[in-house]
């Protein structure tokens, strides 16, 4: 059974409408939880919450949202008067732009929406507009409301369907000016900055996301399985920590070893000896053309 859709609504590039639906991406279901309980009984605990001043325990009709203007001093806002800024977006995803995927700051990129079609009747302008998208090469920029926010989207083909992601505003984003000023700018030797490119080159790899294990969560469900089955956990011993390493050159010498650098050194000697050879071929072919037209 597909799970339920987050949001519902009409895609519109100009003059056509599409009605879709959107779909999580993402899932922490498989995330291992713990409650908090009581140790005495072994009950789960329950929160409450409670008036910061007085002590007292606030009921759910008594709740409402309150803005501080100052330190201790809020002002309530109805949901009703909530209701009032709501943006004319709130069921349409209504595309404005086309702009290049590589133009956007992935540091903008937020949380990833499937985008499908909500029924038989939107295939047609679903797919026209899916196929248009990829031919461009280009992602469609466009406004949606989600749980009374309104958000820029970024959608682009995937597959069969279409992904949206969700883009933070500028103003959500830190300067990173403010963390890298006060990073200097040590004098590097060009042979440090060699070593360590041929270590980069050793551990090339494809982006494989099958490949990442979650050892933390494999660790907790073993944990929690151990402890359920009445076994004692003992802690680990504590490790070793590595010395300082004096020399940042021995230490590029040294894991470029342990990465394979012979075998890299080795592959550069041959293709180096490999272009000698073929420069011999070219000289001896040449020499013979010159005897020939003698």
């Amino acid at each position: 059974m597909a799970p339920r859709a987050y949001w519902k609504g009409t895609l519109k590039l100009s003059l056509v409408n599409c009605p879709v639906v959107l779909y999580p991406a993402t899932t922490a279901a498989e995330k291992t939880r713990f409650h908090m309980i009581n140790r005495e009984t072994g009950n789960r605990l329950k929160q409450q919450m409670i008036d910061s001043e007085t002590g007292d325990v606030v009921e759910d009709g008594e709740k409402a949202r309150g803005y501080e203007l100052r330190k201790g001093k809020y002002v309530e806002i109805e949901k009703e008067e909530l209701e009032a800024v709501q943006i004319e977006s709130n069921h349409t995803i209504d595309i404005e732009s086309f702009v290049p995927r590589d133009e956007i700051d992935k540091r903008y990129l937020n949380h990833p929406y499937y985008v499908a079609p909500d029924g038989k009747a939107a295939l047609d302008a679903f797919a026209v507009i899916r196929d248009a998208m990829k031919d461009e090469e280009r992602v469609a920029l466009a406004k949606i409301v989600l749980t009374n926010r309104e958000h820029i989207i970024a959608i682009e083909p995937l597959g069969k369907g279409l992904l949206g992601t969700t883009l933070r505003f500028p103003y959500e984003l830190r300067d990173e000016d403010q963390f890298f000023d006060d990073i200097k700018s040590p004098k590097i030797t060009k042979d440090m900055v060699e070593l360590a490119g041929h270590i980069l080159h050793t551990k090339a790899a494809h982006f494989d996301p099958s490949k990442f294990k979650d050892e933390y969560e494999t660790a907790l469900k073993a944990l929690v399985k151990r402890k359920a089955s009445g076994k004692t956990i003992e802690p680990p011993e504590p490790e070793e920590r590595p010395s300082n390493v004096v020399s940042l050159m021995d230490a590029l010498k040294q894991s470029l070893k342990g990465r394979g650098g012979g075998r890299t050194s080795a592959k550069q000697h041959g293709r180096r000896t490999t272009g000698r050879h073929r420069s011999a071929k070219k000289t001896h072919r040449s020499a013979a053309r010159h005897r020939k037209a003698s």
